[in-house]
């Protein structure tokens, strides 16, 4: 049975409580569980889309950030670029993203941004993957701050510790595995036949026949070909199967071998995810903070601390991934909370 650490705040407006919070509960769990932090230990944050203003403000991370300096441990903000067209789409933008929503204190890694290589085919041999692709520069690091704003989302159910492991250390190709059946959409009445994705497939599966025809026999799934089309006539097929379950298998790879402590800020809790660049209004009063080293305990606690809040079943599609991510070893549902 994994611990919990857990401190209840009303006001997510009061950094103040949040800052000190998490400093608390992360000393706490370093004496309490005998934990040794490595000489870096990264940050892996949400920047937010542009026009979001609900994603957690780097403010908030400066209990964990006096933490590690106390440990003497180096750190830095971590991501990945997203699959969908937006301001986190390429590193060039998804930089100026996250200087404008003031992550400005510490350096930034995009780990896919070299897009000549950027995964590392990580070995799982699971029900639906063998391998997964991990942003390059993760396996830089031997363990992570996995830093998740608690909230919906319309595809996972939630968004917490898991997905910011499954989704947030995927490399774009990765995040399209999870999504679909790899191949992209060529969407005819937009395609120009300018020839851009044709010279950019790094494995010749795009051809010119009048509009760009993708070969789905030679596709491997990189969605590069998404990234550069210039008028955004290529798009990622969102109707894949199995979603929850690949996104958990996606988590347990992004986790293996890895050093990681899991920290939920469950407050302006939206329906959607911060991936949406809109104003979103709460659709729960807010929780509080939770630290621990378990991603399916951290995750679990938060739900359980929501249902029993809000009184009824909230984000409860996300339960099938937290049922399958114990299934297969990233985890343990079963939990004791403590409260600081």
């Amino acid at each position: 049975m994994k611990t919990v650490y857990f401190k209840p705040i009303a006001d997510f407006a009061d950094t103040n409580s949040i800052v000190n919070a998490t400093y608390d509960m992360l000393k706490k769990l370093k004496k309490d569980e005998g934990l040794k932090l490595p000489e870096t230990m990264p940050l892996k944050v949400h920047f937010g889309e542009m026009g979001n203003d609900t994603y957690i403000k780097p403010a908030n991370f400066a209990g964990v950030k006096k933490f590690l300096k106390e440990n003497n441990v180096n750190t830095c903000y971590i991501e990945t670029n997203v699959l969908y067209m937006g301001s986190r789409t390429h590193t060039e933008d998804h930089l100026k993203t996250a200087a404008a929503h003031g992550f400005i204190d510490l350096p930034v890694v995009i780990a896919d941004a070299d897009a000549n290589n950027p995964y590392n085919e990580i070995e799982i041999n699971k029900k639906y993957f063998k391998t997964c692709k991990i942003g390059k520069c993760y396996a830089d690091y031997s363990g992570f701050m996995v830093l998740a704003h608690f909230k919906g989302h319309m595809f996972a159910g939630y968004g917490g510790a898991i997905k910011q492991l499954g989704m947030g250390f995927a490399s774009r190709s990765g995040k399209l595995n999870q999504h679909s059946q790899n191949v992209p959409l060529i969407l005819k009445n937009k395609c120009i036949a300018c020839g851009t994705c044709v010279k950019k497939c790094p494995v010749n599966a795009i051809s010119l026949q009048g509009k760009a025809v993708i070969d789905p026999k030679k596709c491997i799934g990189c969605a590069y070909c998404s990234e550069v089309c210039p008028v955004a006539a290529i798009e990622n097929d969102w109707g894949g199967s199995n979603f929850l379950e690949k996104l958990a298998e996606y988590a347990y790879a992004a986790a293996l071998n890895k050093n990681n402590i899991y920290i939920n800020f469950a407050g302006d809790i939206t329906k959607e995810c911060d991936c949406m660049g809109i104003h979103m209004k709460p659709v729960a009063k807010n929780i509080g903070v939770l630290v621990g080293t378990d991603p399916v305990a951290v995750d679990t606690a938060t739900l359980d601390l929501l249902d029993k809040q809000e009184n009824k079943k909230m984000f409860a599609r996300g339960r099938t991934t937290l049922a399958y991510a114990e299934s297969i070893g990233l985890g343990s549902s079963k939990y004791k909370l403590i409260t600081i």
